[in-house]
């Protein structure tokens, strides 16, 4: 059963300082990457989001052995070659991250697996990865020759392949890497755009020989794995809705404290800064494993800019969000080449626009993106979030700046990134 929330945010102001829950990015890849090597992986500051309890749920099946315990995990794993095949189907409930990569880790496994996920994820395409794998030699079945959940993965052995990703995407590219683990030869993956990295550092982390240069990353298939602990940075994907807030509202002032910045996820910092945010980050430990920052925002006055090109796949999952802001600031904002956002959780151009138009912001979408004319005063509605947490957490920013309460259908799926979104939002209202 899914619930409506009434938000009457009216006069509100944000003061005071939070932590975001971890990187869900990372937090995924820490029990991928501590599954695949055999031995001891510690990590701490993992999200405990839905999405990433999927991930978990499906190594467990696999016979790892993983112990929670609030945001640290240890897990003890036999190794790959060691994996039991799992009796059960693989559930990977909402969560397109494990889908996508698990696929890239099964296929050079020796076990058998079947693997599906809610109903959001069996709309979603995968034949953007089943096709590459296959050209490694991967065995997959599934609906419409593997484009759509339940999937079907006949571990093999399979082979490096030098491919050329057709769009920016972290996913897909993490999967040709992890498949490339156990490829004969050296698996090459090229991009145009550059899409996030994690993959790429993690792989360094847990001691992989990796060569990244100009967009092109390559390595040498057969390297075992090594055992680590791993630090899970604030997710700069969750930050993105209090940094948005904090420039919006009125007389507010919010400190976000261990924020991941990795360039490769960073682009909202750059359109902040572009639409003139007063924002200030000061950076803790560049040479980490993954940087980060205390980030601290306050309400300002903003001009609109233009967003497209290499930028996007820095931002992609901070567009919603950034469709609000452009709504407070002075002129048009054009967001371009950001297509990807059709295959999300839901189609993000669409249900953006959609929402925002009922609360009365002047935004029309394109093919690939949309147009936002602001300054614009926000009124109350009733929105739907469409299952999609950022389309919920959108929503609820924008109850802070409406003349009137925001009545919001299903802001259950906020908890797939960030459970704890509503008691960061009350505290920071407490303050002020």
């Amino acid at each position: 059963m899914s619930s409506t929330t009434n938000l009457d945010y009216k006069n509100a102001s944000l003061k005071g300082t939070i932590i975001v829950p971890g990187d869900k990015s990372i937090s995924h890849r820490s029990v991928m990457f501590g599954s695949i090597a055999q031995g001891k992986t510690t990590v701490s500051g993992f999200l405990l989001g839905e999405d990433c309890l999927s991930t978990i749920d499906c190594f467990r099946k696999l016979g790892v052995d993983i112990h929670v315990e609030g945001t640290n995990v240890t897990i003890l794993s036999p190794g790959m070659d060691n994996w039991e095949e799992p009796k059960e189907v693989l559930y990977t409930g909402n969560s397109g991250t494990t889908t996508r990569l698990m696929l890239g880790i099964l296929s050079g496994s020796n076990i058998h697996t079947v693997m599906t996920g809610d109903a959001s994820i069996g709309k979603r395409p995968m034949r953007r990865v089943t096709d590459p794998l296959r050209l490694m030699g991967a065995k997959i079945a599934g609906r419409e020759n593997g484009q759509f959940t339940p999937l079907a993965i006949k571990g093999t052995k399979v082979k490096a392949i030098d491919y050329t990703m057709p769009v920016a995407s972290a996913q897909v590219k993490s999967a040709i890497l992890l498949a490339g683990l156990r490829a004969e030869g050296t698996t090459i993956v090229r991009e145009k755009e550059v899409s996030r990295d994690h993959t790429e550092r993690m792989l360094q982390q847990f001691g992989a020989k990796v060569e990244v240069k100009s967009g092109v990353v390559s390595f040498e298939g057969g390297q075992l794995l090594q055992a680590t602990h791993v630090n899970v940075p604030g997710d700069i994907s969750s930050a993105a809705f209090f940094l948005v807030a904090g420039a919006i509202v009125p007389e507010s002032s919010i400190v976000m404290k261990n924020v991941g910045v990795n360039p490769t996820r960073a682009g909202i910092i750059e359109v902040l800064e572009k639409m003139g945010a007063d924002l200030l980050i000061e950076v803790d430990d560049a040479n980490a494993a993954e940087p980060t920052a205390s980030l601290t925002i306050q309400t300002s006055k903003l001009k609109a800019t233009t967003i497209e090109g290499d930028i996007i796949p820095r931002l992609i999952d901070e567009i919603p969000i950034i469709a609000l802001l452009a709504t407070q600031a002075e002129g048009t904002t054009i967001i371009r080449d950001a297509e990807e956002l059709k295959v999300k959780e839901t189609d993000r151009i669409t249900a953006v626009v959609t929402e925002l138009q009922k609360l009365g912001a002047n935004i029309e979408a394109t093919e690939d993106g949309m147009i936002i004319h602001g300054p614009t005063k926000l009124h109350g509605g009733n929105l739907q979030s469409y299952g999609d947490h950022r389309i919920g957490m959108m929503s609820a920013i924008a109850a802070l700046i409406s003349s009137s309460p925001i009545e919001i259908d299903d802001t259950d799926c906020i908890a797939v990134s960030y459970p704890t979104f509503f008691d960061d939002l009350k505290k920071l209202m407490k303050n002020s």
